[in-house]
């Protein structure tokens, strides 16, 4: 809604014709691809900034070629600076940007057809030429015939049907992945995949997309630095939305920003407020919060512009969020995991000290200054054995959430590279503190608030802090010996890796030799059986590589 789109791209699932079969080659053969790259820069490594580029630019081709379910997945990877390289960041931004649009013949067709009225029988002017264009659809500018300004959002045509497609290529993908991969059980993919179908499904109905904006607009309609553009009903269906035009700047332009005066860091109070307002006092909350969704007016208020992936808590949920924010607040360790595991993202297991000991590192280390990496090192073992183990997961509820949170964590830090998620957080946390209203979820906020005020007021000294500390490492065994040596462990691994590799890598030259006697000595058939066996060979031993590489690069980055 903020940056003028380029001109109509042909890529390849914008045709009407595309079959299930095509689709889902064209799915598989980017997947086998992707992995190929993966591997071959893991075992024969280029640090250049031009090699970082050539891989991005290829991603983004291919993201736009497979259409508008992965175009999602790469806006959702966009803000992530954190944890991707800056050359993925920038090529990943041009798909919130440069989203091919369609032709204004055809979102024409799709007005006139889905409100059944001529064009201008409904907008006194309209703007054939998009003011933006999105991976679901694009918007024109307007004008009613009582004179207000609107924009006009109209759905890509044959979404649905494409839609279709993808999820059948998808399910069989996550087949195989439940075939072949124990951690997709681990993991829950399914129910992921299922949640993941549901939310996209929805999003294509526009009048849910226009209740969930009067609903959110509610929810703030006392919140002055909040905007939410209001409908107009009548000229609104299931593919067209028509709403009041509020120009903004985009939410993580810092130039532009502060060259109209915008204060930055009140600009991340407001955000963080916000948003634990949806997630911890609504239940109701945006669940795709990339920068092409939000922008900010001239007063730095925050405007909110897509609505179409929202996402409700259940009060028990809900309830248990609200704990885990404060015990995170409170640096509560034992509290934290105690959470988390009861809201089914760690798994117990039988030592829980490298998660234990992780979860109370990050906790002292991160939660008021900004993320280090290099700091991490510091828990290296730490890191690997929690990487074996494998006690985290994802359950289906919770992944819009994470992928919400850590959106929005790339935004800020955008905005303010020495951004504090729990300096941010106080001003909400001050709101409800004194708050006396009679309600549960307002009482069980005010409650955990005045105790963490309680638990900051009588935090022992740092003296009293080194003493606690020390007695907890005694009772966990860390000043013992420890008889395990982790580095003997990982070199056995990835012997037993290069092992495997070696056999198959015999097997799959044996075989091709063997065929290419047989195929010289006439037996056809039999050349081909040998030569399909040296080719899964040659797969598998593939895949070795690629994992060894994995290993050797995880085994450098926790020294």
């Amino acid at each position: 809604m903020l940056i003028k789109s380029t001109a109509p791209e042909s890529f390849r699932w914008q045709k009407s014709n595309t079959s299930a079969l095509g689709r889902q080659r064209d799915i598989f053969l980017a997947a086998t691809q992707w992995v190929y790259y993966l591997w071959w820069d893991s075992i024969f490594p280029q640090n250049s900034s031009a090699h970082r580029h050539k891989r991005a630019r290829w991603l983004i081709r291919t993201l736009l070629n497979l259409g508008p379910t992965f175009i999602k997945i790469g806006q959702a990877l966009s803000t992530r600076g954190d944890i991707l390289p800056l050359e993925y960041v920038e090529e990943l931004a041009m798909l919130q940007d440069n989203v091919p649009a369609f032709s204004s013949a055809e979102a024409i067709a799709v007005i006139e057809e889905d409100l059944g009225k001529s064009i201008y029988a409904i907008y006194r002017d309209f703007e054939p030429v998009p003011i933006a264009a999105a991976s679901l659809g694009q918007v024109h500018r307007a004008r009613l015939h009582t004179g207000e300004e609107v924009v006009v959002k109209v759905q890509r045509p044959g979404l649905k049907e494409l839609f279709d497609l993808d999820v059948q290529a998808l399910q069989k993908l996550v087949r195989f992945c439940y075939r072949y991969f124990p951690w997709a059980k681990k993991y829950e993919l399914q129910n992921i995949y299922q949640e993941f179908v549901n939310v996209l499904y929805q999003e294509i109905d526009y009048t849910i997309e226009g209740k969930n904006g009067d609903r959110f607009r509610e929810n703030f309609q006392d919140y002055p630095k909040v905007i939410v553009p209001k409908l107009y009903w009548q000229y609104c269906s299931k593919k067209v939305l028509t709403i009041e035009y509020v120009p903004g700047i985009k939410i993580n332009d810092c130039v532009s920003l502060e060259a109209q005066g915008v204060d930055l860091k009140e600009l991340n109070l407001v955000g963080v407020g916000c948003y634990l307002k949806q997630l911890l006092v609504d239940g109701f909350f945006q669940a795709d919060p990339h920068p092409g969704n939000m922008a900010v007016s001239s007063e730095g208020s925050i405007i909110f512009y897509d609505f179409g992936m929202m996402l409700e808590m259940q009060a028990l949920d809900r309830d248990q969020m609200i704990k885990t924010f404060f015990a995170v607040l409170k640096k509560d360790t034992n509290a934290v995991i105690d959470s988390l595991v009861l809201m089914g993202l760690i798994e117990p297991i039988p030592d829980m000290t490298p998660v234990r000991r992780l979860m109370d590192f990050v906790l002292q280390e991160f939660t008021e200054k900004p993320l280090e990496l290099p700091s991490l090192k510091q828990m290296g073992s730490e890191i690997y054995e929690i990487f074996e183990e494998q006690p985290f997961r994802l359950p289906a509820k919770m992944t819009f959430i994470i992928k919400a949170l850590t959106t929005l964590d790339g935004i800020a830090r955008t905005l303010d590279p020495k951004y504090s998620p729990i300096a941010c957080a106080k001003p909400f946390v001050k709101s409800f503190t004194s708050h006396q209203s009679k309600g549960s979820l307002f009482r069980t906020v005010a409650l955990q608030a005045k105790d963490l005020v309680v638990s900051r007021w009588n935090q022992p000294s740092k003296t009293e802090l080194l003493w606690q500390r020390l007695e907890e490492r005694l009772e966990r065994g860390e000043l013992q010996l420890r008889v395990k040596s982790v580095e003997s462990d990982r070199t056995l691994k990835r012997i037993s890796l290069a092992l495997k590799a070696i056999i198959y890598a015999c097997i799959s030259g044996f075989t091709l030799l063997t065929g290419a006697v047989l195929l010289m000595g006439m037996y056809a058939g039999w050349a081909w059986i040998t030569f399909t066996l040296s080719g899964i060979s040659f797969m598998v031993f593939i895949w070795h590589m690629f994992n060894l590489g994995v290993k050797e690069r995880l085994d450098k980055l926790t020294r």
